[in-house]
């Protein structure tokens, strides 16, 4: 079984987001960038399957910021070839035109499995399994907590809302989103990333952008506004519990 995850780089949420000049993408020059989550879910599932059936692991990426770190992190944590897509451009890749790029490398490529995150926190999007599913002609399911191989199907487990899960079967090739791993993604150690560095095996492709065509386009991005501030109250507790009591009536909360 041969099985291909897309991995994705999105802001690391920690640093302090700032719009760019032209108020239509974030500030990307001094940003620092990471895998996103639900990728590394869906790694982790892939090497699950890989461990009980001896599958192969191919993980791919746009050429983004900081992409090789991940890609050569995922070769250390057990993936058997990365492949990174060039010529993709600088800035942000919405999830129709990711597809469009991925699913013109993937119909060169044999496959049995596409596990992808489910999405990402950057459009929140949640769609790459379902466009690339019908890009590419094949069977696809979202938001799935569990892949089981068995012959030439998989059996995958769903989750929706209210609590409720189902569990169907699909026949492969199929593209899966994965919601998360039926395990915590586990660590790589530094010395194994770097291992996997200087051994290579990072393959560079020039990605086919001719047809790729975004879903939405962005007109302008805001901060958000401030809507209040932070009031501290002194003195004794008495005083404060008037204070708060004040305040709240002063709202319209309390009569």
């Amino acid at each position: 079984m041969h099985i291909i995850v897309p991995m994705k780089q999105i802001p690391d949420l920690v640093e302090e987001l700032e719009v760019d000049s032209e108020g239509t993408d974030i500030d990307r020059e001094y940003l620092k960038f990471v895998s996103n989550e639900y990728d590394e879910q869906a790694l982790e599932e892939a090497l699950l399957i890989k461990e009980s059936t001896g599958a192969e692991i191919t993980v791919v990426g746009l050429d983004e910021e900081d992409i090789d770190q991940t890609l050569y992190t995922a070769i250390a944590k057990g993936a058997d070839k990365a492949v990174k897509l060039t010529g993709t451009g600088d800035g942000w890749v919405d999830t129709h035109t990711r597809a469009d790029i991925l699913a013109s490398w993937l119909s060169g490529q044999s496959f049995d499995l596409i596990l992808t995150g489910v999405q990402a926190v950057d459009d929140l999007d949640g769609q790459l399994a379902t466009l690339l599913g019908a890009r590419l002609g094949i069977p696809h399911a979202a938001v799935v907590v569990e892949v089981q191989p068995k012959d030439d199907k998989v059996t995958v487990r769903q989750e929706f809302s209210a609590g409720m899960a189902i569990e169907q079967e699909i026949s492969l090739p199929a593209i899966v989103g994965i919601q998360a791993a039926r395990q915590a993604p586990r660590y790589a150690p530094i010395t194994r990333i770097r291992q996997a560095m200087q051994s290579g095996g990072l393959e560079e492709v020039a990605a086919n952008t001719e047809s790729a065509g975004s879903g939405l386009s962005i007109r302008r991005l805001y901060l958000p506004e401030k809507a209040g501030h932070a009031e501290m109250i002194d003195g004794s507790p008495e005083d404060v519990a008037d204070k708060i009591l004040e305040l709240i009536r002063s709202k319209g909360l309390l009569k």
